[in-house]
């Protein structure tokens, strides 16, 4: 398929390596598999596919790679989220791109652009069937072809949404098939349903609460703490603060990281008393102090792949009769690339997201969403200028909820 094509990148490297790690590789990585170093000569994304095609040097067809990424990233979230299975493991993410740049090449030498289409759009239907097809094999190995499984994807959506009685009868008419054909493929959807894949970790496997269907369940951020998947993470960015930040963060959150004891909001000592404890400092340096203790544990758990971050600036900000009335915010995707704006009016509530941020969804727009919220929730009066918003990885909405938020920023 491929004869006579060269892939020589000699003068590039990958420009993010994998951080050797037990767990595996961390989500920043996985968003960024195929980024260069130097980045690519500049270049219509149309180019670099009829370059290749042309020269029959794949070299091209990784600078394409460099820049389709962050929709290919899309695609892939928007795939995982209607499938229900949005908890993001980094290196099942991989495995996804890895399928879909495998089909994508597969195409590359079939691509004709006399017939008007751009190469991303003539891969799109590839790409869907390449995400269809890895989960295929992930749920089971017993269906004839793609083509079956998706009506039997079909037939699931039908049992999920529809309310008729008589699956069958729609399912015949929708496909153009026989009732008798329509029941097996109804009774194949069901029993898959009914099945646990293999991808579900171990600590659901021992939780005799999980049901069958566990796997599709949204894990929060607390749950995951308790069940030990985040708890370690924390200890080891703890552990690198130096003493002051350890106590400052230990006495103002009411927590021992000692023991793992957790004490209610009550108990949390006040800035002033945390000035007493380090002479010479006043309460507004003690708590400075603290709002760097808690972006610099944020930024530890990031780097360690715990959780995800971004970044907030404040850009410009209109005051009428000493209140905010509105204000202009930068932000920054997962702490990396080009900062996107998002301006703020407070007194309608309202927000327009002026240019997105490098890695941020088109579609689904995660980080601005999420900026917005965080933003139009906090006291006007008390409006930062800048600062770190994490989230957990098994967070796989669009938006829709607050993200998490250290308790410094509340």
């Amino acid at each position: 398929m491929l004869d006579g094509y060269t892939w020589d990148m000699t003068g590039y490297i990958r420009k993010h390596g994998y951080q050797v790690q037990e767990k595996g590789i961390t989500t920043w990585e996985a968003d960024r598999i195929f980024q260069l170093d130097p980045a690519p000569p500049e270049m219509e994304l149309n180019d670099y596919i009829l370059a290749a095609i042309e020269k029959k040097e794949l070299r091209y067809f990784s600078f394409f790679l460099h820049h389709y990424e962050w929709m290919l990233n899309e695609r892939v979230y928007e795939f995982r989220c209607r499938d229900g299975y949005d908890r993001y493991d980094p290196e099942r993410v991989v495995d996804m791109k890895m399928a879909c740049m495998e089909a994508i090449l597969a195409r590359l030498p079939q691509y004709d652009p006399n017939k008007g289409a751009a190469f991303t759009t003539y891969i799109y239907h590839f790409v869907e069937d390449a995400l269809l097809s890895f989960r295929l094999r992930e749920e089971a190995w017993s269906l004839s072809s793609l083509a079956v499984y998706k009506k039997v994807r079909f037939a699931a959506w039908m049992q999920d949404t529809d309310k008729k009685e008589d699956h069958a009868a729609a399912f015949a008419e929708e496909n153009n098939c026989t009732t008798e054909l329509a029941a097996d493929y109804l009774k194949t959807a069901w029993e898959f349903r009914r099945k646990k894949p293999f991808y579900i970790s171990h600590q659901d496997e021992d939780d005799e609460k999980t049901s069958a269907d566990a796997s599709y369940d949204r894990i929060s951020f607390v749950a995951s703490i308790w069940r030990g998947m985040q708890a370690e993470a924390v200890r080891r960015a703890f552990e690198k603060l130096d003493y002051r930040e350890q106590v400052l963060l230990e006495k103002r959150n009411a927590v021992c990281m000692t023991c793992g004891h957790v004490g209610s909001l009550h108990e949390r000592a006040a800035f002033e008393d945390m000035a007493v404890m380090f002479e010479g400092s006043t309460a507004s340096g003690a708590e400075r102090a603290y709002r760097r203790a808690v972006e610099h544990l944020t930024m530890l758990l990031f780097e360690d792949g715990a959780i995800r971050a971004m970044r907030l600036r404040q850009k410009s900000k209109t005051v009428h009769k000493k209140k905010i009335t509105a204000a202009a915010y930068e932000y920054q995707a997962d702490c990396d690339g080009e900062w996107g704006e998002i301006r703020f009016e407070f007194e309608t509530g309202t927000a327009e997201v002026i240019r997105l941020a490098d890695w941020d969804t088109m579609g689904s727009k995660v980080f601005a969403k999420r900026a917005i919220r965080f933003l139009l929730n906090v006291n006007r009066e008390r409006l930062p200028k800048q600062a770190i918003l994490a989230y957990p990885l098994a967070d796989g909405s669009e938006g829709n909820d607050l993200p998490y938020v250290p308790r410094s920023f509340r």
